[in-house]
C-alpha cells in the first residue's frame, strides 16, 4: 500500500522501525540525536532534520551519523553494537567532520561527491569500523542532498540496490563500489529523474523496492 502524507517523501512507503531502548543503552550519550522521534519510527525525514542541524552547526557529526545508522539498521539486532563500533573508531567526530565537508558547505558537484566518498575508503581519513559503502552511502545521501535541486545527487548505495540496478547504471558488483561507479549510479539516476520528472532519490527508492521502472501512477506529473 503507498503511503500519502506530509511526512513521507515520494517514493517512500513506510518509516523504519527502531527499538530505542536498545540504541540508547548501546551508545555514547554525546552521540544521540536531540530531537530525534519518540516513537521509534523513523522517516527519511526525520534523517535529513538531524543532517539540516549538522550544516546549521546545531548538530554534531557524530549526531547524524546515529540517526544514518539508526534509520539504516532499523530493527536488526546487532545495529547498536555495530553502531557503537562505528562512533568509537571516531570518539571527537574529527573524521566524519573532515570526510562530510566536502558535501555539506554547498550543494556538492561531482568532483565534491568523490572526493568524500574516497575520503570515507581510506583509512588514513575517515574510514571507520562497520562503516563499508552500504552506510556511508546513508552518510552521504542525507548530508548531502539538496531536495529539489536535480541534477547528480547524492544516493544510497547497499546490496540490495546495488542487486538491482540495470546494466546501463555502471554498477557491476553487489558490494565494494570504486567512486567511479558510485558517480556512474549517481549520474543514471539524474537522467532517470529528469526525464520523469522526478527527485533522483525516488529512483533509488523504486531501485530498492524492486519497482523500478516506475509506472506512470508512481511518476510526477511534468
Amino acid at each position: 500500500m503507498r503511503m500519502t502524507g506530509h511526512v513521507a517523501l515520494p517514493g517512500e512507503q513506510a518509516p523504519i522501525t527502531v527499538h530505542l531502548d536498545r540504541w540508547r543503552e548501546a551508545l555514547p550519550p554525546d552521540a544521540w540525536p536531540t530531537g530525534f522521534p519518540s516513537t521509534g519510527q523513523v522517516w527519511r525525514r526525520d534523517v535529513f532534520a538531524v543532517a539540516d542541524a549538522y550544516r546549521a552547526g546545531s548538530a554534531s557529526a557524530r549526531q547524524l551519523l546515529t540517526a544514518v545508522l539508526m534509520w539504516g539498521y532499523g530493527p536488526i539486532g546487532y545495529g547498536p553494537w555495530r553502531a557503537a563500533k562505528s562512533l568509537a573508531g571516531d570518539p571527537d567526530g574529527e573524521r566524519l567532520t573532515g570526510a562530510l565537508a566536502a558535501v555539506s558547505a554547498s550543494p556538492p558537484d561531482e568532483e565534491a561527491l568523490l572526493t568524500a566518498y574516497r575520503r570515507f575508503r581510506d583509512p588514513q581519513q575517515a574510514r571507520l569500523p562497520w562503516l563499508g559503502p552500504a552506510f556511508f552511502t546513508k552518510v552521504l545521501y542525507f548530508a548531502g542532498y539538496r531536495r529539489g535541486a536535480g541534477g547528480v545527487q547524492p544516493l544510497i548505495l547497499d546490496r540490495v540496490v546495488g542487486g538491482r540496478l540495470p546494466v546501463e547504471a555502471g554498477v557491476t558488483r553487489r558490494s565494494g563500489w570504486s567512486s567511479e561507479e558510485w558517480l556512474a549510479y549517481l549520474r543514471w539516476a539524474a537522467e532517470q529523474a529528469q526525464a520523469r520528472g522526478i527527485d533522483p532519490d525516488a529512483v533509488e527508492m523504486a531501485v530498492f523496492r524492486d519497482r523500478w521502472p516506475l509506472g506512470d501512477d508512481e511518476m510526477a506529473t511534468p
